[in-house]
């Protein structure tokens, strides 16, 4: 059952909504404003008191300057781009071999393997941090960009492994038995049917991934300790200084962090919506 269009609904219904939505989005939008009016303020405005208020002067191509040169933040981007892609091209390319037999393959252990991969969705990864750390000292791979790769393509597998199988059970299984009757093997099947028609899926897949790894902050933390292999969210706590916070230069690092995600979405943006309306028409 679909649910009713909010065009059909009750006059109060609408007007609710068209004045909830306006102030919903405001309210979320506060924290992103805060922090652009406080990246083009200069420290004077901040410890003044003036947080919300004009700023006495437009300093973020400043702001943006100092930043670079008080930190290696070219290092950080560079080093969050060697995680993140990796990261994105071994967990969406396992998860689309996996998500494949999963759906087309009929076996005993099936629908348990793939319980396990939605299990794995639903433990906290807090909990994970000190075996995660120990098993990353004893592999010799701790403060390693190859270490923080390895664990977030094993973290992601479940959830894209969850993500391809569905849209994969929704293709057609005459398309795979058509092509196994000709004589078409397996991997053929997977490269020339699967991929083509899961494209669109692939490609929102990619985008959810890239900035979930991109914004993590947690891992990046207590896997990696020096600034040879640190993503730019971690790097960005080297603008604190020992006795004061420069919100301002934080706050203009933390835009340029932001600014790669937004370009991906925009990139992939019709691929993306695609990707998720996938089989999402009522016929």
């Amino acid at each position: 059952m679909f649910p009713i269009p909010i065009q059909k609904r009750p006059l109060i219904n609408r007007i609710s909504y068209k004045i909830l939505v306006p102030v919903s989005l405001f309210v979320w939008l506060i924290p992103l404003i805060g922090i652009m009016l406080t990246s083009i303020r200069g420290l004077g405005d901040i410890t003044a008191g003036n947080y919300w208020g004009i700023p006495s002067e437009f300093l973020l191509f400043s702001n943006i300057k100092d930043v670079f040169q008080n930190t290696p933040m070219l290092s950080y981007i560079i080093n969050s781009f060697k995680i993140t892609i990796p990261t994105v091209i071994g967990a969406v390319a396992i998860s689309c071999m996996t998500g494949f037999a999963l759906a087309s393959y009929k076996f005993k252990a099936n629908l348990f393997i793939f319980f396990t991969f939605i299990a794995g969705n639903f433990v906290p990864f807090q909990i994970l941090m000190i075996p995660v750390r120990d098993l990353t000292f004893q592999m010799g791979l701790y403060d390693t960009v190859t270490g923080l790769v390895l664990f977030h393509v094993a973290f992601q597998t479940g959830f894209c492994t969850l993500f391809m199988r569905n849209f994969i059970k929704a293709l057609p299984n005459e398309l795979f038995e058509a092509a196994r009757i000709d004589g078409t093997s397996e991997f053929n099947i997977f490269l020339k049917i699967v991929v083509p028609l899961t494209r669109p899926a692939i490609a929102a897949l990619s985008v959810l991934i890239f900035t979930f790894i991109w914004n993590d902050f947690f891992w990046a933390t207590v896997l990696i300790q020096g600034q040879h292999a640190m993503p730019i969210t971690a790097g960005l706590k080297s603008l604190n200084g020992q006795w004061v916070t420069v919100y301002h230069l934080l706050s203009a690092g933390s835009i340029i962090a932001a600014v790669p995600p937004v370009i991906m979405f925009f990139l992939m943006q019709k691929h993306f919506i695609a990707g998720l309306t996938l089989g999402a028409s009522k016929g």
